[in-house]
C-alpha cells in the first residue's frame, strides 16, 4: 500500500460541466492527506485535447487518473471513454466514471468501453463528499498506476 509520504503527487483530470460538482470535488480532495493536483475541463472535446496535449494544454502533465462525467456538451463522456480506451497512447490511463446516471445501459456501455469503475454521484453534499473521499482513498492510496508511456 502506498503512503502519502512515499509517492509523488497524483495528477487528476476532472471532466465535468457542472461547476457545483467541480467545487464539491475540489473541496473533498482538498481535505485529503494525499498530495494531489487536479486539472478541470468542462466538455469532452477539451478532455481529449488535454489528454493528447494539444493547444492550449501542451504544457500539462498527463494525468494519473481521469474522473469522467457522462452527460456533457459537445462530446459526451461515453464518446470520450471510447476514444481514450481505443487510443494506444491513452488506453492504460485509469478512468473512473463519476456521473449522476444510474441507467443500466450507461453502466453496461461504460464497462464495455473499459471504464475502470463506475460511480454514481449522490445529490446530497455529505454523501457526495463521502463518495469522492472513497475514490480518493482507493485510487490514490491503494492503486499502483501504470507508467506514463
Amino acid at each position: 500500500m502506498n503512503t502519502h509520504m512515499d509517492i509523488r503527487p497524483i495528477n487528476i483530470l476532472l471532466v465535468d460541466d457542472s461547476e457545483t460538482d467541480v467545487l464539491l470535488t475540489r473541496e473533498a480532495l482538498a481535505d485529503a492527506k494525499i498530495r494531489n493536483h487536479m486539472d478541470v475541463v468542462h466538455d469532452g472535446e477539451e478532455a481529449l485535447k488535454f489528454l493528447r496535449r494539444q493547444d492550449p494544454y501542451k504544457s500539462k502533465m498527463r494525468p494519473d487518473l481521469v474522473l469522467l462525467d457522462l452527460n456533457m456538451p459537445k462530446k459526451d463522456g461515453r464518446e470520450v471513454l471510447k476514444e481514450i480506451k481505443s487510443d494506444p497512447k491513452l488506453k492504460t490511463l485509469p478512468v473512473v466514471i463519476l456521473t449522476t446516471s444510474k441507467a443500466e445501459e450507461d453502466i453496461a456501455r461504460s464497462y464495455a468501453y473499459h471504464a475502470n469503475c463506475y460511480v454514481t454521484k449522490p445529490v446530497d453534499y455529505e454523501q457526495f463528499s463521502v463518495v469522492v473521499r472513497s475514490i480518493e482513498s482507493f485510487w490514490l492510496s491503494v492503486v499502483t498506476f501504470p507508467p506514463h508511456l
